[in-house]
């Protein structure tokens, strides 16, 4: 277990009001520190401590634990930083198997959850609860954006992604905007490094380009399998396939790809060239498109703590709501069903002396609003 105790208020130019109410606030995070999904994890605790270190608020208090991207142990920790711990909000979960097995009880207990990442489509619509914002994406959307730039250039796409809800929720999206013909559509396992099978099925489909969503170790080992096969078609996917904690370790076999994000390091605002400034200096190391969704969580937060009491939750859930921060996608407001609407960019992998990064290349969608909003009943 690690705590970060943080204070004051916030720097590098960050807006964020002033403490209207000094009391104490315990923030429970349960992320991934463990395993193949281990960056991932490792990018929301540093970003969002990043952002408590720059707060400086002694009236913050954050424990993280490891869920080791298993369900049943991110619920037993839930369940004990409820219960034992006391805390006041949760975050910090990166699977959506895990989200959907955490989140309806937290919110259900009264427990404020705000997602720096996971995004399943229940919860964003039927499902949806007072308790829950989401500050990253719907699970679909970066995959609609796809979708959507691939009716330019390809008119037989095969799409492939792990079986689980994103997984699910990824293939829905790019289909919902795709208009061509589909060459192949396969659900992997999750937590699958061997591919082959897979390369040998595209190979063989007659697709003219490939859409995948393969996040973490997953898109590693996929990707410089398909680098080594030969086979000469094109690669997109989300901004989780190629995302910068994942960059290195798949090389230059990433370059010239294109994939979605709401989020880029080279995106042109104040607040964004503050944080990758700060994110550097801290860690040594450009953040991950998970850096910049848990480092506008954090600040959310903070701005909400500036305008009412934690104790008093219609207020503080009014407060969230407002998002009164700056973000740094720059334009950032939550949809009726606590989702984000929000510009959606095509970035290009490429590389700036020997870093492999992204840069925008486009914009698919502006103010984009999730397709489940209108199911949420708040």
């Amino acid at each position: 277990m690690n705590k970060i105790i943080a204070a004051g208020l916030l720097g590098l130019g960050m807006s964020v009001s002033g403490l209207a109410f000094a009391e104490p606030v315990k923030i429970g995070m349960i992320t991934t520190l463990s395993g193949g999904g281990a960056g991932l994890g490792i990018d929301v605790r540093d970003a969002f401590a990043l952002a408590m270190k720059q707060a400086n608020n002694p009236d913050v208090t954050v424990v993280t634990e490891d869920d080791a991207m298993k369900p049943e142990i991110a619920v037993q920790i839930a369940d004990k930083m409820i219960q034992s711990e006391k805390v006041d909000i949760l975050t910090g979960i990166i699977w959506s198997n895990l989200a959907m097995a955490v989140v309806p009880s937290v919110t259900g207990q009264g427990i404020i959850y705000l997602s720096p990442n996971a995004g399943p489509s229940p919860l964003a619509g039927a499902n949806c609860n007072a308790n829950y914002f989401n500050v990253a994406y719907q699970n679909d959307n970066f995959h609609e954006a796809m979708g959507e730039y691939a009716n330019a250039d390809y008119k037989k796409v095969f799409i492939l992604a792990p079986n689980y809800p994103a997984g699910k929720d990824s293939l829905t999206g790019f289909k919902r905007f795709y208009k061509g013909e589909l060459a192949g559509e396969v659900y992997t396992q999750l937590g699958q490094t061997d591919y082959a099978a897979e390369i040998a099925q595209i190979r063989a489909s007659g697709a003219d380009a490939v859409f995948f969503f393969l996040p973490g170790g997953m898109g590693i080992a996929f990707t410089k399998q398909w680098a080594q096969s030969g086979v000469d078609l094109p690669l997109m996917g989300p901004a989780f396939s190629f995302s910068q904690d994942v960059l290195p370790a798949i090389g230059d076999a990433a370059l010239g790809v294109k994939n979605s994000a709401s989020w880029s390091h080279d995106l042109d605002n104040a607040a964004n060239k503050a944080f990758v400034a700060a994110f550097q200096a801290e860690y040594s190391r450009l953040p991950s498109v998970y850096a910049a969704q848990a480092y506008d969580t954090a600040n959310l937060i903070l701005s909400a703590m500036g305008k009412a009491s934690i104790s008093d939750k219609d207020a503080f859930r009014a407060a969230l709501k407002e998002a009164d921060f700056d973000s740094v996608r720059g334009s950032f407001k939550f949809n009726t069903n606590q989702h984000p609407i929000q510009n959606i960019y095509v970035r290009e992998v490429v590389k700036e002396g020997d870093v492999l990064t992204n840069k925008i290349i486009g914009t698919a969608f502006e103010n984009h609003e999730d397709a489940y909003a209108k199911d949420c009943k708040m």
